[in-house]
């Protein structure tokens, strides 16, 4: 299944409908599995890679995503993470809003300091990468997932003045956008040279469903583009919520894939995306956390049904989403 899914990235016609992700799929059995605690597989490359890949060993789904959390990008530009500790089974979060209180104090940041690679996590999950690789490699196609430059810029700046900002400086905000594009250019090149097989952006923040399909084509769209246009392929973009009346911008990002969840019409999509790999949508929370094996047969029956390229969850999993719902995924 690894070569199939491969010969699917690229362009080529296969003849399935695969099962797997680039959106984070650890689960709490899968955890428990490997004997480690939650909070601290972020910050071990070991562990992390043992983490990403209790799925596959429990499941069989042919797929393993690192990081495990959003916030990697977002601790290397100086953001400070709570790993929570002290809750089990709960991923990281940033700790403070506003690290930066305009969008050119962050374009400054950025343009002054070019050692970003070398902060935060980002070596340690080209480790964890490559211990995966080393691992199941053969078995699997390994993703890294980084988040979208909208997204990001949501994690590190004033949101309340950034959308004035939007309004009063545009070309500021198109700006920081675009240097963040370049930075996560530069992380995902670095997680395809660790060894991962695609990159995922997840750009959940940035969806046209969640800021408008005007903003999203004036600030978000021409980010994303360069963003790809700089990523080695293949290169899947993510995004959340019914993007369905959007679905003509998000073919212009020149992503080889699109990812869409479970609130967006397939059929309407597959008619829209006719030039680049649909993949979705199952509900990870009604179907495959909630739900039993008849459930994801009828979700599976669906998607298929809706001529998607492979099957994917709509979003990250909820992390105690049972191995015995994956396998029927499978």
């Amino acid at each position: 299944m690894r070569e199939k899914i491969l010969d699917l990235l690229s362009g080529k016609k296969i003849d399935t409908q695969p099962a797997f992700s680039g959106l984070i799929h650890v689960t709490a059995e899968g955890i428990q599995s490997e004997g480690l605690i939650f909070h601290e597989i972020h910050k071990d490359a070991q562990m992390m890679a043992r983490g990403a890949a209790s799925t596959f060993k429990l499941s069989g789904l042919p797929s393993v995503v690192v990081p495990l959390d959003m916030y990697v990008e977002a601790e290397a530009l100086g953001a400070e993470i709570n790993f929570r500790e002290n809750r089990e089974f709960e991923f990281p979060q940033v700790k403070k809003a506003g690290l930066f209180e305009s969008v050119k104090d962050l374009t400054t940041e950025i343009t002054n300091n070019t050692e970003f690679l070398n902060k935060g996590r980002i070596k340690l999950v080209c480790k964890a990468i490559e211990l995966l690789k080393k691992d199941i490699g053969n078995e699997v196609v390994i993703g890294g997932m980084i988040p979208g430059p909208y997204t990001l810029l949501l994690l590190v700046g004033d949101v309340a003045k950034m959308f004035i900002e939007m309004k009063k400086e545009p070309q500021a905000v198109a700006d920081a956008l675009f240097h963040l594009s370049s930075f996560l250019a530069e992380v995902g090149t670095a997680y395809r040279n660790a060894g991962a097989d695609f990159i995922t952006i997840h750009d959940m923040g940035g969806s046209p469903a969640f800021i408008g399909p005007s903003k999203y084509e004036k600030f978000v769209l021409p980010a994303e583009k360069l963003l790809i246009e700089k990523l080695p392929k293949p290169r899947v973009l993510s995004v959340c919520g019914n993007v369905t009346k959007s679905l003509h911008l998000l073919a212009q990002a020149g992503a080889d894939a699109i990812s869409l969840d479970q609130t967006v019409d397939l059929a309407a999509a597959r008619m829209v995306l006719k030039d680049t790999l649909l993949f979705g949508n199952l509900d990870p929370i009604e179907t495959l956390y909630r739900g039993d094996n008849v459930q994801v047969r009828e979700a599976i029956t669906r998607v298929k049904e809706a001529r998607v390229d492979a099957i994917w969850p709509g979003c990250d999993l909820v992390i105690q989403t049972p191995i015995k719902n994956i396998k029927a995924m499978i």
